[in-house]
This record gives C-alpha cells, structure tokens and sequence, in this order.
C-alpha cells in the first residue's frame, strides 16, 4: 500500500494503482495497537480532554496493557470468540480501551449512542442476541428497566463504577488481585480471519426497526482511504473528528483508519451543554492538524470571528454527513485558509466518494469516487444513467472493496433489496456532472438525514 497524495494530476493514476492487500487473517488488535507499541513505546495515540479540563494522554503502549487488562477481565465473565457485545459508553477512554479488547478476543461488539431508551435498548440487546452490555453508571438504569425481557443478556458490565448487580471495571482490575496487563494465552486468540464477523451498527431503515449492519476484520483496512487519501493523515498527525461513540462516524475518524496511519486522535467529552465555539479554543491550544466535523458544527464555528484563533497548525479539514452550502466553505476558507474536502459514505461503507487533497473543490459535491471503489448512477433498472440525469448511486461488488460491509443480520429482503446482480445499492439518489464530480440529490426512501444522521420515520413515530 503505497502513500500517495491525490492531486488534480494523481488522481487518475491513484485510481489506477491505489490498492488495499487484504490478508487471510487480520486483527486490529494484533495488526495495528500491539505493532505500534513494540515498534515505539512512547507513541501517542490518544489526547482525551473533558469540558472541565481534565486532561488524559494514552500512547499505544497504554492502551495495549489496558485493553489486554479489559480482555482478561471479559474472559472472566465468558465473552470469547463470536459472542456479542453491546457497548454503550460516552466518549470516555474506556470505550476505546474495551473496543479494542472485544476486537482481540474476536467478540463482536455493537456501538451504540448513549440517547438510547430502555426500549431501544431491549430491542437491540433481544434483536441481536447480546450476552454482555457495557455502560456506565448514568446509563444504567435504562438497562435494569428492561433486563429481565432480555433473556441473552448473561452479563451487565459498568466501564466507570459499581453498582449492584453488576461487574464492574475499576474493582475488577484491582480485587481481589491486579488484573494481569499481560495477555492471557488462549488458543488460536489472534487467529480472527478477516472475514470474521467483528462489529455490529444499527441504522435506520424506511420500515420497522434499525437494521443490523455487519463488517468483518477487514473493515478497518477499508478506512486507510478515509484516513490516508481523504483526511490526509500522516503518522506524526493529531487528528480531530467530532462525533459521538456510538455513530459510525466515530469508525470513520476516531480509531480505525487514524491508528493504522500511526497518528495520535483527539477526543472532546462533552457532559453538559455543548456551545460550538468550545472547538475553536481547542484546536488552538492542542495544536491540531487534521479536522472533520459535520456541516451543523462547521455552520457554527463560522459565526465566530476565527482570525482570533491561532489555527496555524492546522493543514486539512473535511466534512462528511450532508451537503456543505458554499457560503461556508468560503468564509472557512477566509477565516483559516483551508478548503473543506466533502466526503460521502454510509454505515455500511468506508468514505466512497470524496474531494481528495489537491483536488478541485466545487461546493456542494459529494467529490469523484474513492480510489478502489468502482460506483456509478444506475437506473430502476440497473442500467447506467447519462450524465446529468438522476439515478441510483451503485457500488461494485466485482471486486468488493475493503470497508464494504458484508449484510444486513437476518433481513434477507434488505440484502435482496439492496445487493443485486454484483452491486450495492445505497439508498441515495445522486447525478454525475461532466468532470465527474457526483451531486447529492436526496435519499431515495423517506430515510431523514439529521446532522449527518439517518433516522427512520418509525423511530420518529415512536419517539411521538
């Protein structure tokens, strides 16, 4: 995998030449955290910083031993190989620290947002059959409400404290002895193919519940596009991606694609009311480089006059989730100097159509697809569409593209529906103008879109 940059003159060779080795076996655990931390002890992968100030710092090495710790425990409590876990925790260290731990023991883990209801809960806990879910203290009482109709739920674990009835991580690292930091020897552990299942999203669909999403192993190796070619990310980097744990987007630009480049990410974890203009301080004092955050937030942060920050460190930014209207990408521009690369893509995908660095920005498209990742406007009908003209947005199958997710769990009609004849079939209507940049048209269901968000008219209607 070579790194290159896509300019207006290399993108078309990029495309050409660009391509992503998938192995047989692959865990991120293995591949990426425990490789960084032999290779340079001291590298920084994490800055976690609070409303409050409170600042954390994590190199590869820490999160090594702390997720090896979280792995042990988690041992202890029967998760192993292909059982499920459900993780509902805040933008806290111990997410990530417990994300990556499932991923060594080749558990599969669900992300999920902490807004949650104790009936979204059950549903998804019932839905996809979890053993385990993991949370915090806040969050718990939403799971007590609906833990007795859940009759795969073996185990309820808190991240940050204790409480009856439940294991909890601060004690059992401690008692009644220190957990081990060291790996526990189990047979063929790192052995996770990469076409193992690994992770679980749940997204919105037209009718009826969320969906289950499902990638395999190999779905972080799909995000060295989003990391390395879109955001442009390079190993001495600290990049910045506003989003919340249990969103896909969190895949997108706080652990996969960042970690394998060898860059360090930031997190900001909001507890109380959250004001846009607390960003701009932040990207200040911590001197980050690479930014992404959604349209809403970009839409914010221009109301401020941003010449009275001192954002030179800062080199490329993106945005992802809706269209960008040009008045803000303009007065962006005006106020740091940087042009905001678009990108597209979906919970069931890595970033699949972007602006790359050095490309030609036109306010509003989506960008020219990912090197990798062969798309094109399809009609009703399958059939490719004229330039201009509406149509459906398709992704080859022949090959499948690294970052591509593998079904929809137990919804045979989605899969149908959406996978046919050797193409995947996103859901959003799109145009392609005559350089080959595509535009946005909308979704082509009653799906909303909500700050980058999907949310289905059911979950609207049972909401009211």
């Amino acid at each position: 995998m070579k790194k290159t940059a896509a300019g207006p003159d290399s993108y078309g060779k990029l495309c050409k030449t660009f391509s992503i080795d998938v192995p047989e076996y692959y865990n991120f655990w293995f591949d990426v955290i425990d490789a960084w931390a032999k290779k340079d002890r001291n590298k920084l992968a994490m800055i976690w910083v609070n409303q409050q100030g409170v600042e954390k710092k994590y190199s590869f090495l820490d999160l090594a031993n702390l997720s090896n710790q979280a792995a042990n425990i988690l041992l202890k409590y029967g998760i192993n190989k292909g059982d499920r876990v459900l993780v509902m925790l805040p933008r806290i260290p111990e997410w990530w620290i417990f994300a990556i731990a499932l991923i060594k023991l080749g558990a599969v883990f669900a992300p999920c947002p902490t807004m949650l209801t104790g009936r979204d809960i059950k549903y998804r806990v019932n839905n996809g059959k979890f053993r385990m879910i993991i949370t915090d203290v806040e969050n718990a009482p939403k799971v007590e409400e609906i833990c007795n109709e859940c009759p795969t739920l073996a185990c309820r674990f808190l991240a940050d404290g204790e409480r009856k009835g439940w294991a909890g991580f601060p004690y059992e690292l401690l008692y009644p002895a220190p957990v081990s930091f060291r790996s526990v020897s189990i047979p063929d552990q790192h052995k996770t193919k990469s076409t193992d299942p690994m992770l679980i999203y749940f997204t919105s669909g037209t009718t009826g519940e969320p969906k289950m999403v499902l990638h395999n192993h190999g779905y972080p190796l799909g995000h060295i596009v989003t990391a390395r070619l879109w955001q442009d990310l390079r190993s001495n980097d600290l990049h910045f991606t506003m989003s919340d744990t249990g969103w896909a987007k969190c895949a997108w630009g706080k652990i996969f694609g960042q970690w394998i480049e060898g860059a360090c990410i930031f997190v900001y974890h909001m507890t109380g009311k959250f004001q846009a203009t607390e960003v701009l301080p932040l990207l200040e004092k911590y001197q980050v480089t690479t930014f992404c955050c959604p349209p809403t937030i970009y839409r914010m942060l221009i109301l401020a006059d941003l010449k009275k920050f001192d954002l030179q460190s800062l080199r490329h930014c993106t945005s992802a989730g809706e269209p960008l209207n040009p008045e803000v990408i303009r007065v962006w521009k005006e106020g740091t100097g940087l042009t905001i690369c678009e990108g597209y893509g979906q919970t069931e995908t890595a970033c699949c159509v972007a602006a790359f660095p050095g490309m030609e920005v036109k306010p509003g498209s989506m960008g020219k697809p990912s090197p990798g990742w062969k798309i094109e406007v399809h009609d009703d009908d399958g059939k490719p569409v004229p330039l201009h003209e509406e149509g459906r947005l398709a992704v080859s199958c022949n090959p499948r593209p690294p970052g591509l997710f593998v079904e929809y769990i137990d919804n045979p009609e989605e899969n149908k529906k959406s996978f046919v004849k050797g193409w995947y079939y996103t859901g959003d209507k799109v145009s392609v103008d005559d350089d080959g940049y595509f535009w946005f048209v909308g979704r082509g269901d009653d799906v909303i879109k909500s700050s980058g968000y999907r949310i289905g008219p059911f979950e609207v209607e049972s909401a009211l």
